[in-house]
């Protein structure tokens, strides 16, 4: 994982871009996102909370497999948690935006 430190989510916001540039790594991290709220939506249509057991697993999974074999780095989710799960969020919205080639990433920093 970087050493780096980050004060402020914009910080943080240059330094995720960095780490996602692959467009591979930003598809596993859209298809985890897609999944995670699919587990939280299938526990409230269901009300079994029991799928929100699999929200972790299915949201980190293709994020990590993504990094590891795409990026070759780490996540930051241990050390910056809610910025980096904000981060994704505001990466998706962009790529949503931006059309699917998400060249538009690189622009916005």
């Amino acid at each position: 994982m970087s050493a780096e430190h980050f004060e402020q989510f914009d910080d943080f916001w240059l330094h995720h871009l960095e780490e996602h540039r692959n467009p591979v790594n930003r598809a596993l991290h859209y298809a985890g996102l897609a999944l995670a709220l699919g587990t939280v939506g299938a526990a409230v249509v269901t009300r079994n909370a029991a799928w929100l057991l699999l929200t972790p697993v299915v949201g980190y999974g293709p994020a990590w497999i993504g990094h590891v074999a795409f990026e070759k780095n780490l996540p930051e989710a241990f050390r910056y948690p809610l910025w980096s799960l904000r981060a994704d969020l505001k990466m998706l919205e962009l790529a949503i935006r931006g059309g699917s080639s998400g060249t538009h990433l690189q622009e916005v920093a």
